[in-house]
C-alpha cells in the first residue's frame, strides 16, 4: 500500500517502479520533475483502465485520477472513490506511468512512446481476471486497438468493440466541448457503460 492505501504493483514490477528511463526527459521540460511512477491494481482486478498519462496533481498525489477529470471519469461510471481505488476491482494503468510534463506553453506532453514499449506489455499479463477494458483517450485506444482512427470515428463506432472493451472520450475539461456537441454519449453511451459496470461489479 502507498501512503494513500493505494494498492500500486510495487511488488509485481520493483523495476518500475523506479524506472528512470525518462529521467533526462523530464528534466529538460517546463516542469523539470523527476519520473514518478502512478499505477493501481492487482492481478484480481475486474475492470482495467487504461489512461493516457498521470497530470500534474497526479504526479503530487501519486493517485490515478485524483483530479477533476477523475471526478468527471467516476461520475460516468456510476462509483464512488471506495470502489474506484479498490485494486481488487480496478486496475489503472496508463499509457505512460509517469507525468509527462508540460512544454513552454504549458501545455500537456504527449507520453513518451518507450514508456509502453519497455512496460505495458509485461503489466497487462498480470491482469488475468479483467472482464472489461476501459480504453481512455487516443493514445490507449490506438496501442489496444492497433488501428488510426481519430476518437469521433471511434466514438461512433463504440459498439463495435463490445464486448471486450469500452471506449471513450478522455474526462479532461479540454473535451467538455465535445461532450456538449455529441449529446448522444449521455444518451445512448454512458447508460450502456453503467449497466456493464454494475454486472462486472456483482
Amino acid at each position: 500500500m502507498n501512503a494513500l492505501g493505494v494498492l500500486v504493483l510495487n511488488d509485481h514490477f520493483p523495476d518500475l517502479m523506479s524506472c528512470q528511463l525518462c529521467k533526462d526527459r523530464f528534466a529538460l521540460t517546463k516542469t523539470g520533475h523527476a519520473p514518478r511512477p502512478v499505477i493501481q491494481g492487482n492481478p484480481k482486478a475486474r475492470i482495467l483502465i487504461a489512461g493516457q498519462a498521470p497530470g500534474l496533481r497526479v504526479h503530487h498525489s501519486g493517485r490515478p485520477f485524483d483530479d477533476p477529470s477523475g471526478d468527471r471519469l467516476r461520475l460516468w461510471l456510476g462509483v464512488d472513490k471506495a470502489t474506484f481505488y479498490d485494486p481488487d476491482i480496478f486496475a489503472i494503468v496508463p499509457m505512460a506511468f509517469c507525468f509527462p510534463g508540460y512544454n513552454d506553453k504549458e501545455h500537456d506532453l504527449a507520453p513518451p512512446k518507450i514508456c509502453a514499449k519497455t512496460w505495458r506489455s509485461k503489466v497487462l499479463d498480470q491482469f488475468g481476471n479483467v472482464e472489461l477494458t476501459l480504453l481512455v483517450g487516443t493514445y490507449a485506444q490506438a496501442w489496444h486497438l492497433n488501428d488510426k482512427k481519430r476518437l469521433q470515428e471511434r466514438m461512433t463506432q463504440w459498439r463495435e468493440y463490445l464486448p471486450r472493451f469500452f471506449v471513450l472520450p478522455h474526462p479532461s475539461w479540454r473535451n467538455t466541448a465535445w461532450l456538449n456537441k455529441n449529446p448522444w454519449f449521455d444518451q445512448d453511451v454512458l447508460p450502456e457503460l453503467r449497466c456493464r459496470m454494475r454486472k462486472v461489479l456483482r
